[in-house]
């Protein structure tokens, strides 16, 4: 690219898009490199002559969301060093702790008065954080919609770039950001009405004008009110099994979970039990595997009968990238196994 290029871009990646490493490399202090890294060629090869990545934004997942002063210090130098015209962030397709990265770039970048656009899946928890403030395009799960993904955030951003205003999100391809807008229509408010009624009626697709999104509210189950005579389940989302993995349980995301057997086991022994989750560095747990299940925690609370008893098998999934649907579907099969298994209460380890 030369020098010619209409408009500045910086680009934030993740440690793993930026090619130092996969969950080992999580602890990656945040760095600035010259020019497009990775997916940013694929980019420039987007923006043709009309913009240029003049610098990259690297820093590992953990790294950001646990070392926010130092993260949030770096990417606000790397806009006063560099002077962007737009700053893009991602695609962190349905990376967590990626996305929640890439929301708090563009945020940053937002209120430096810098326009900002990033890409994730739509139920990544990273599109929760600045809802109403930061566009976002929706993504496939997996990186086998880069390129969709990179010709989307390239189209919008060379517009907010120069300065246009953004139509609906409906006609530009971002996520819905609970904005409305004054402006004339062709068709009156009450004749649209009347047929988005005719064709609710009719069982035919109608798009809402006004959608209404309830925050789901889960009531939660009352306390225990003897410990000592409760029988205790353990559930962990941390991809532990047996070492070698019998079922082939998926690192993420699952739709599967399991039950193994720890009914005469004191403790979670390394060589026996290991985790296959992919979306956490495994080799300190599975080192330890307590760390992804606590039975040596609890087997503590059975003997001073702080609690009646352990039950005898533990339930497994991976958590990174499961779907709501499949979470919900997959707690519900749990719940009628540790149920029926007269457990009173489940200890939930996540990772």
């Amino acid at each position: 690219m030369n020098g010619q290029a209409r408009f500045r871009v910086v680009h934030f990646l993740n440690q793993f898009f930026g090619g130092v490493g996969g969950e080992e490399a999580a602890n990656h202090p945040i760095e600035i490199r010259d020019g497009p890294v990775g997916p940013g060629n694929a980019f420039r090869g987007v923006f043709g002559g009309d913009a240029e990545i003049v610098a990259t934004v690297v820093a590992g997942d953990n790294y950001f969301n646990e070392e926010r002063e130092s993260s949030i210090r770096g990417v606000v130098d790397a806009l006063a060093n560099y002077r962007p015209d737009l700053v893009i962030a991602g695609p962190a397709f349905n990376a967590g702790r990626y996305g929640l990265a890439c929301a708090e770039v563009c945020h940053l970048a937002l209120a430096d008065g810098i326009p900002a656009v990033t890409a994730m899946f739509e139920e990544n928890p990273g599109t929760l954080t600045y809802k109403s403030e930061v566009v976002i395009v929706p993504t496939s799960e997996g990186v086998g919609g880069m390129s969709q993904a990179v010709a989307a955030v390239a189209r919008i951003g060379l517009k907010m770039a120069r300065g246009e205003e953004l139509g609906p999100a409906s006609e530009e391809g971002y996520i819905p950001r609970g904005i409305r807008k004054a402006g004339r229509r062709s068709v009156r408010a009450a004749d649209r009405a009347v047929e988005m009624v005719l064709r609710k009626v009719r069982g035919e697709p109608f798009t809402t004008e006004l959608p209404i999104e309830l925050p789901e509210v889960v009531e939660p189950a009352g306390p225990l009110v003897d410990l000592g005579a409760a029988r205790i389940g353990l559930v962990t989302s941390g991809g532990l099994v047996p070492i070698g993995n019998p079922d082939r349980l998926p690192g993420g995301p699952s739709q599967v979970w399991y039950r193994y057997d720890i009914g005469d086991l004191a403790s979670m022994e390394a060589g026996e039990w290991e985790s296959v989750h992919v979306g956490f560095y495994t080799d300190v747990t599975n080192g330890n595997p307590n760390y992804v299940l606590p039975l040596n925690v609890m087997r503590s609370l059975e003997d001073r009968g702080a609690i009646e008893s352990v039950y005898s098998e533990y339930l497994t999934t991976s958590g990174r990238g499961t779907t709501v649907a499949d979470s919900r579907r997959m707690g519900r099969e749990m719940a009628e196994v540790l149920r029926a298994g007269g457990v009173d209460g489940v200890v939930m380890v996540a990772t």
